[in-house]
């Protein structure tokens, strides 16, 4: 019994691995009559033409022209004529160009490169009538929208972990307090803070737009800076040194913004922007740190 019931689960984990094999196999076999006929749909584009693969240009030309005369609208008003003359055509637009011609002959070859040989078709017969401009347009806009929406659910779930449901709760309660509300709502801001809410111009789409402007902007400062501060040798104002401090200790700006002003102060000050007196404010952190310890 033991030696049956092995061999049954050996012969289902044989069946559970041939699966995925043989489901790859029957999408194969779908698959490959399409990267055929997705030049001239079920036909051979020699044969509509009466050609052999390795005719050449003037032949093909010659019998284009010999069956489009017999199988034009106008010279012949079966509906059927009318439809091989469509596939007459269609064929020789694909064979007197030699770059399509050797696609479709690849294709004829590696039938089972099912996605290369589709990409080749459509690269070849729509890609000079896309605009390369709104192709970019369109997918600026579409990371913009996906960048959007994920920056709102990460905003949106991290308000609710840090807040243990109290914007939930908070609307459950209608005849809450407005003072108790108020102070809800401070909380939920408090505990976000530091987090980015979403804008609109932080989206690549957006920024990409603006990007000469933006370059014109940095120059423009870069250029104030240099003549304001390294020519005239000026002070620094607030906000510049608020920079430059920002950037010596490497903090975000969003975190920058949440450091009371007392504190702004403190560090702006110490003028770390300078090599020495960074040195020691490090040590004096250091020194600090092993004291609480």
């Amino acid at each position: 019994m033991s030696q049956i019931g092995s061999a049954s689960e050996g012969s289902n984990s044989m069946a559970a691995a041939a699966s995925p094999r043989l489901l790859l196999l029957v999408l194969l076999v779908l698959l490959v009559p399409v990267s055929n006929a997705i030049y001239c749909d079920e036909d051979d584009c020699y044969d509509l033409l009466g050609v052999k693969q390795d005719a050449n240009v003037s032949e093909i030309k010659k019998a284009y022209y010999k069956l489009s005369l017999k199988h034009h609208p106008d010279k012949n008003p079966d509906p059927e004529s009318r439809k091989l003359f469509v596939k007459i055509a269609n064929a020789y637009e694909i064979l007197k160009d030699e770059s399509t011609r050797g696609q479709y002959d690849y294709a004829i070859a590696h039938p089972e490169e099912v996605f290369y040989n589709t990409a080749q078709y459509y690269r070849a017969y729509y890609g000079h009538k896309t605009d390369p401009r709104a192709v970019l347009i369109g997918l600026l806009l579409i990371i913009s929208v996906f960048q959007y929406l994920n920056q709102f659910g990460r905003l949106k779930a991290l308000e609710f972990e840090r807040t243990g449901g109290i914007s939930s709760k908070k609307k459950g309660h209608k005849q809450m307090d407005k003072k108790v509300e108020e102070v809800l709502s401070n909380e939920v801001e408090l505990q976000i803070q530091g987090v980015e809410k979403p804008s609109v111009w932080r989206l690549y789409g957006v920024q990409f737009i603006l990007l000469p402007y933006s370059i014109g902007k940095v120059l423009s400062w870069k250029f104030c800076w240099f003549w304001r501060y390294r020519i005239k040798k000026l002070p620094y104002a607030w906000e510049d040194a608020c920079y430059l401090t920002r950037t010596s200790l490497k903090i975000p700006a969003n975190t920058w913004q949440n450091i009371d002003d007392y504190r702004k102060e403190n560090l702006v000050m110490k003028r770390l922007w300078e090599k020495n007196n960074m040195e020691r404010y490090i040590a004096e952190m250091r020194k600090e740190s092993k004291r609480r310890r």
